[in-house]
């Protein structure tokens, strides 16, 4: 009795097929997808601040939401607009928040340019130190004009700093009555508060004695002239955990789980932005969870 042999070259015609369509299927499901992330993601581009003749660099992110939103200015730590900075308006610009973020080095490179010009971390470093406070804010107020005058900006100004950047943001609080908000990640505070008007929260690690350490004396100071401080320091997080989360050698877990809560409660203070009681000084830091 003959035996009916299966049809090799059939299967594998009807293999080819299936594979093809799922394929195909792979392919505009991987499209569908891209295409999704284009049409929500913020668009970027860089811009001119001009203050007195000097010209600062700016990446400015919008949403791709309707309607007006309110201005995040990003100040960055001593490392400079790197890419962790960038990414991190990127992070926020997505949040539905236009962000500002002032390259503080424009025109301080060793041919006349700003980040990019720097060969090494080491000098970049180096020139953000050295950078005058007095021009550093010029720079800020530059980007909160700017900010202002966005014709789909809501009115509302938050400054957002991290290290460096926080410590700079602080001090730029007593400088200006118009901002809706300051948010500070772990940078200390200035000498004198008085002037302040917005309200200023922290964001500090619980492993960062250097700065978390002085933060019960800020409190003290910011309660005695009755105005609105709420620091919390996050357990066990170091100095910068913000970026130290996603570093590959980052070894503390605390980093990790610092910078999810720092980043959730931040980003829920920047929707809430402009119903804080300012004048209503908090009485003492408070630990993350």
């Amino acid at each position: 009795m003959d035996i009916p042999r299966p049809d090799i070259k059939a299967k594998k015609t009807q293999l080819r097929r299936v594979l093809f369509g799922t394929g195909l299927v792979v392919i505009f499901a991987g499209a569908a997808v891209l295409l999704r992330r284009m049409e929500t993601q913020p668009h970027r581009q860089y811009v001119t601040l001009t203050h007195d003749a000097r010209v600062t660099h700016a990446l400015v992110l919008f949403p791709k939401l309707r309607g007006k939103a309110s201005v995040v200015v990003l100040v960055h730590e001593v490392y400079g607009l790197t890419d962790w900075a960038k990414d991190m308006a990127d992070e926020l610009a997505n949040e539905g928040f236009i962000v500002i973020a002032p390259d503080f080095l424009s025109g301080d490179g060793p041919h006349g340019g700003g980040f990019d010009d720097f060969s090494s971390v080491g000098n970049r470093v180096s020139a953000v130190q050295n950078l005058s406070s007095d021009v550093v804010f010029e720079d800020m107020g530059a980007a909160v004009d700017y900010g202002k005058k966005l014709p789909n900006a809501n009115g509302k100004i938050a400054i957002v700093g991290f290290s460096w950047g926080g410590w700079k943001s602080f001090a730029f609080a007593t400088h200006r009555k118009d901002l809706s908000a300051v948010f500070v990640f772990y940078g200390t505070g200035p000498d004198d508060v008085a002037t302040i008007t917005a309200p200023v929260y922290g964001f500090y690690g619980g492993a960062d004695g250097a700065v978390s350490g002085g933060v019960p004396a800020t409190a003290d100071e910011m309660k005695a002239a009755g105005k609105f401080y709420e620091p919390v320091t996050y357990r066990g997080a170091d100095h910068g955990f913000m970026r130290l989360a996603g570093e590959f050698l980052n070894t503390n877990r605390d980093n990790k789980t610092a910078r999810d809560e720092a980043y959730e409660r931040l980003v829920k203070l920047l929707w809430q932005m402009g119903s804080a009681p300012a004048g209503q000084p908090q009485t003492a830091p408070h630990l993350g969870k």
